[in-house]
């Protein structure tokens, strides 16, 4: 039982280090009408969506700072003897991608309450990466090949594309670095594809509807993603929220929206048939108000396609045992079994290895 319980908190400490590298920061300055600093103000932000709090006082700069938050939508209050309290009710934060929201507050009693619409500004004065970060809305709507998200790199500057199956090394180039010096990781886990090592794929099959949004660093990436030299794909999936949320979808193409190649055409070849079902759903939700959340999410894929490969079998004398091989003048030799049996092996051909042979068409 002992072990047991030891081996759970490993896990989950080891699942919040690997959470470490898919969050974000927020920070800024608490000042008065004037443009003076505000030191010692109480700054509490708090997760619309699952009512997590973390508090902090600004220093003698009036700079406050909260580093390592999920990525999500924050309220951001501020409160300081002397000022009305302001409340910023929307944030939005986004992965890797440090927010600045500056806080100016009124004069006036504690117990006053000022509601600021504000947005925290997005461009990076934190550090020096270069990259986009891409929310919900966008990974859902964009339209998607088999709806791959992580192809969405190939609309960002830098990037060179030419198709999905292409393993140049080409073919996925960022900034100069080749294909297999990108990086792709959900929630901080490595899940590049080492097998095929096709451009902007992931080897784990990551669904629009389970990604709460990504970012990719194209150039100047921090310490934490030094793994290599070419892009940084950050994913982040979706986590329950305190309002129960889903989905139900289905997608079809068929032939009749599939485009021929060039060649194809050329030689008078039709297009080769595809159907193409994709289905699923998605559900989240509190188990526990502000404590304890659930998401899951189901997809499937179904094809139906036409096409064409080559394969190389045995002929009926090689089924045989009988084998030839071509001179060095040209001519065409014949080794039978016997003779194999009698000058190379006694026991002669395989025939476990003959039976495995015949049963080619």
């Amino acid at each position: 039982m002992r072990k047991a319980a030891m081996a759970v908190l490993f896990c989950l400490g080891w699942s919040w280090a690997v959470f470490g590298q898919s969050v974000t920061s927020l920070n800024g300055s608490v000042t008065d009408p004037t443009g003076a600093v505000i030191p010692n103000a109480t700054i509490t932000l708090e997760s619309v969506e699952t009512g997590l709090k973390r508090t902090t006082t600004s220093d003698a700069t009036g700079g406050y700072a909260f580093p390592q938050l999920p990525p999500g939508l924050y309220r951001l209050t501020a409160a300081a003897a002397g000022f009305r309290t302001t409340t910023i009710p929307e944030i939005r934060l986004l992965v890797n991608s440090p927010a600045t929201v500056n806080v100016r507050m009124e004069v006036g009693q504690i117990t006053e309450t000022v509601s600021v619409t504000a947005e925290a500004v997005q461009v990076n004065t934190t550090d020096a990466s270069i990259g986009n970060a891409i929310g919900t809305k966008p990974v859902v709507q964009l339209p998607l090949n088999a709806r791959n998200i992580i192809s969405l790199l190939a609309a960002q500057p830098g990037v060179v594309f030419t198709r999905e199956d292409d393993t140049d090394s080409r073919n996925g180039a960022v900034n100069g670095g080749k294909s297999d010096q990108a990086n792709v990781t959900l929630d901080g886990v490595d899940v590049n594809d080492q097998m095929d090592r096709y451009a902007f794929t992931s080897v784990l099959r990551v669904t629009p509807d389970s990604v709460q949004e990504f970012r990719v660093t194209t150039l100047n990436a921090n310490p934490d993603q030094g793994r290599s030299s070419g892009a940084q794909v950050v994913l982040v999936t979706k986590r329950g929220t305190n309002e129960l949320h889903g989905s139900l979808y289905h997608y079809h193409r068929n032939t009749a929206t599939t485009a021929n190649s060039f060649f194809n055409n050329l030689s008078g070849i039709p297009r080769p048939k595809l159907i193409r079902n994709i289905f699923g759903g998605s559900a989240g939700g509190p188990v526990v108000k502000d404590r304890l959340f659930l998401f899951g999410n189901f997809e499937g894929r179904r094809d139906a396609r036409d096409g064409s490969a080559v394969r190389y079998v045995p002929s009926m004398d090689m089924r045989r045992g009988v084998l030839h091989y071509q001179r060095r003048d040209g001519t065409i030799a014949t080794v039978t079994p016997e003779e194999i049996a009698a000058k190379l092996d006694p026991r002669g051909v395989n025939q476990a290895v003959l039976k495995l042979l015949q049963t080619y068409p």
